[in-house]
């Protein structure tokens, strides 16, 4: 009975962790529309004033937008990190063309 008690604890715990580590980063996040295109930019090989930001929405930890390039073209970016937890540092943006 005791190891039953001290495990549901410990999965109440852990889920609180966890909720509270999402709501944290989502709070926290520091991107500028002009770090976002900067590092999106980078990874389509466009300059930063090639690309529009359409859209933009944060998650936990990952932030996701909608660019348009100059010569027409639409892509889906999600960029993670830029909030306290990774402080302010991301990881290379992920995008794919529309």
């Amino acid at each position: 009975m005791r190891f039953r008690t001290l495990a549901c604890t410990s999965l109440a715990a852990f889920c609180l962790a966890t909720v509270g580590c999402s709501s944290i980063a989502s709070r926290t996040n520091s991107l500028s529309d002009e770090r976002i295109l900067s590092e999106t930019g980078g990874v389509l090989g466009l300059s930063p004033s090639e690309l529009t930001l359409i859209e933009r929405r944060t998650e936990g930890t990952n932030t996701y937008v909608t660019l348009k390039a100059r010569n027409g073209k639409t892509y889906a970016c999600t960029v993670n990190g830029g909030n306290l937890l990774s402080f302010g540092m991301t990881n290379p943006p992920v995008c794919q063309p529309r």
